[in-house]
């Protein structure tokens, strides 16, 4: 049996490869609001958006938000999705010895010597082949706790059943049909959810919202201008059209680029579907979740030389997300503001 035997260069390479390939969505943060799920959604932040024939697996929950972890409401006959276990490296035991294990694979790697030396040629690749699953297991780890320590350990809540969406069939992009919810909270069964049982005195009182034919408009063009804004780093607009908390947070990400010598590129941006998923009103604030399908150029580019690192500049992407508005009560379509932006699962 003839002998395989893989350089250092070939080594490597490979663990460059596979770590590269790990930590890649770390790197994703071209359009606004790709970096993850972020910003508030008032009294439904640590809830679900209930799901719309343009995003019908449920969004996200919030990586980064400043609204306080309240427990989500436990209604009708589904309870809480339960918190994912530890697994297999769940023992700090075992941890520990799977960390020995790949670090001592790594050496080996870098060496030139691996795990196996000294086995036959066949047991070498198997060897080979294992030190590059083990380098692959810590990356996902490292990747996992990473992601852990920047989103807050929660349960998603119940879907509302009930919410308005929309009046008639409108000649655009949305398509808004169902029937307008009474008033009376307790009768339409949202309020059930937000303000009964042990809940009542945490949360504020809360009451379907009719959304106007003026308002899918004015989503329409805060979508096309948080992005415009965002890829020019115009955070003076940004800070205008979006709440302040999440001004900060693209802030962030923009500041991010830039120390990794990156800027966006964002152009041409169509609605091509959206759906009105919920629209509430609280004491001080009216929201309205909407789902959004639309196309765009989304682009990373080197800062100094406009080399392409990420992206197409000339073949549109299309992207689903969620997209939360809110504005205070009784405001007028203009006076929308982005609130959120949530990642469909």
């Amino acid at each position: 049996m003839s002998s395989i035997k893989i350089g250092r260069s070939g080594r490597l390479l490979a663990v460059a490869t596979v770590l590269a390939l790990a930590f890649a969505p770390m790197f994703a943060h071209a359009r606004a609001g790709s970096g993850g799920s972020m910003g508030s959604r008032g009294s439904f932040t640590n809830s679900a958006p209930r799901a719309t024939p343009t995003a019908p697996n449920a969004g996200q929950p919030m990586q980064r938000t400043q609204s306080p972890q309240t427990q989500p409401q436990q209604t009708f006959n589904r309870p809480a999705t339960p918190a994912a276990g530890g697994g297999m490296f769940s023992s700090p035991l075992a941890r520990g010895i799977m960390g020995g294990l790949i670090g001592a694979g790594i050496f080996g790697l870098l060496s030139g010597s691996g795990l196996f030396s000294g086995l036959g040629s066949l047991a070498g690749m198997f060897g080979f082949l294992l030190q590059i699953a083990l380098i692959a297991g810590i990356a996902m780890l490292a990747l996992n706790w990473w992601r852990r320590r920047q989103q807050p350990a929660m349960a998603t809540g119940a879907p509302r059943t009930a919410g308005l969406q929309g009046g008639a069939q409108q000649p655009n992009d949305y398509a808004r049909t169902g029937n307008e919810q009474p008033a009376n909270t307790a009768a339409s069964g949202f309020g059930s959810m937000v303000g009964g049982g042990a809940n009542a005195n945490t949360q504020p009182e809360t009451r379907p919202l009719k959304v106007e034919g003026e308002d899918y408009p004015a989503f329409e063009r805060l979508l096309a201008d948080v992005q415009t804004a965002y890829a020019a780093e115009d955070t003076v607009t940004l800070r205008r059209i979006v709440t302040p908390e999440l001004a900060g947070y693209f802030e962030d990400d923009l500041e991010a680029m830039k120390k990794r010598g990156q800027a966006t590129k964002a152009d041409n941006v169509k609605l091509l579907q959206g759906d009105l998923s919920e629209a509430w009103s609280e004491p001080d604030y009216e929201y309205a979740t909407v789902a959004m399908r639309f196309s765009l150029i989304d682009a990373v580019v080197d800062r100094v030389t406009g080399k392409l690192l990420e992206g197409d500049l000339t073949k549109p992407n299309e992207v689903t997300e969620i997209w939360t508005f809110v504005r205070p009560t009784g405001g007028k379509p203009q006076d929308w503001k982005l609130s959120a932006i949530q990642q469909v699962a």
